[in-house]
């Protein structure tokens, strides 16, 4: 909120005294600086913007622009995947879980066989980016298919943290068939260019 340092003011501690004056001075001081950091985020997002729409036949940006597209899906999420994932000759889904490291570790032992969790292997910012990722889709399209997948593995007594994986790895496959081929996952909200979102 733009007038939240001079609300500030009007607080009171719970037993009703206003806040301590250098507690005050210090909590106004941090909202200036967030403000500040704030406007230096949206001018670099703005120049990101403008450049992908300068020149949005060059083959990453109009990935990044096709991306975007997908409500819940920004700008940063959508330049990282491009950049690192999609911009590889990746040959088939399993390449591209690999390279995010994305797969289970198998824990092989004569007959036996099972699975130990992420393998840690790949990339550590795309596994990272690409969960938190999944948490935002979970929000932004819940009446997606593989929202909905989620939502039953959990009703089922599956654990979130082990789906959330599940999850993101289905995701990041999805929106690499999406940027090579255009098939849009099931579901999915599209952001058009013109006009209200269109489900699909």
């Amino acid at each position: 909120m733009r007038n939240a340092p001079e609300r500030l003011a009007t607080l009171r501690m719970p037993e009703g005294s206003p806040i301590p004056p250098n507690t005050l001075a210090e909590l106004q001081r941090e909202m200036v600086h967030l403000r500040f950091v704030n406007q230096q985020i949206k001018q670099i997002e703005d120049a990101r913007q403008k450049q992908l729409e300068d020149k949005p036949q060059k083959a990453s940006n109009a990935k990044v622009l096709e991306l975007q597209r997908i409500s819940g899906l920004g700008i940063e999420t959508a330049d990282m995947l491009v950049r690192e994932v999609f911009s590889r000759d990746l040959r088939d889904r399993r390449a591209v879980a690999r390279y995010a490291g994305l797969t289970g570790s198998p824990d092989e032992s004569g007959s036996r066989r099972r699975e130990k969790g992420l393998a840690k292997a790949g990339n550590a910012r795309v596994r990272r980016g690409v969960v938190q990722l999944a948490w935002r889709f979970l929000i932004h399209q819940k009446n997606s298919t593989l929202a909905q997948w989620y939502q039953a593995c959990v009703a089922a007594g599956k654990k979130r943290t082990t789906m959330i994986v599940a999850l993101a790895r289905k995701l990041l496959i999805a929106l690499w068939r999406f940027v090579a081929t255009g098939d849009v996952p099931q579901g999915v909200v599209l952001r058009p260019a013109i006009g209200r979102p269109i489900a699909v």
